[in-house]
């Protein structure tokens, strides 16, 4: 909790609704989970030299880079630009996406092949971005 205000304060961000706080917080602790969980899957698959795991593909199987990720943000809507960070930043299914949001599961599902449908625009318009 610590750690989102002073995210929040050197962001400038002020937003004290509690059901942002909530999600927020939800968000962090799903993310430092799964953060161990693969932490501990890989020392054991890999021993102390484990490797990083590997990011989640977007769509034909190419990996989503952090370029595309940005390029994505600027033309997505807010509730698309959430669920591509859960998706494919936080590695969230559409379920836990879906609870987290109080929406239903095809919705997100929905949103997500909006996602790709936008990548296929990009990577039209300005050749491969991946």
């Amino acid at each position: 909790m610590q750690g989102l205000f002073v995210d929040m304060l050197r962001q400038g961000r002020l937003e004290l609704e509690l059901p942002y706080l909530y999600r927020a917080v939800t968000n962090r602790c799903l993310n430092r989970l799964r953060a161990d969980a693969t932490h501990r899957r890989l020392l054991a698959e890999h021993g102390s030299a484990a490797a990083a795991p590997t990011p989640r593909t977007l769509c034909d199987e190419r990996v989503i880079t952090t370029d595309l990720l940005a390029k994505l943000y600027e033309h997505l809507d807010e509730k698309h630009a959430e669920v591509l960070a859960y998706h494919y930043v936080d590695d969230m299914t559409q379920e836990e996406i879906a609870e987290l949001l109080n929406t239903s599961r095809r919705t997100v599902g929905k949103r997500i092949k909006r996602i790709r449908e936008m990548v296929d625009k990009l990577r039209s318009a300005h050749g491969d971005v991946s």
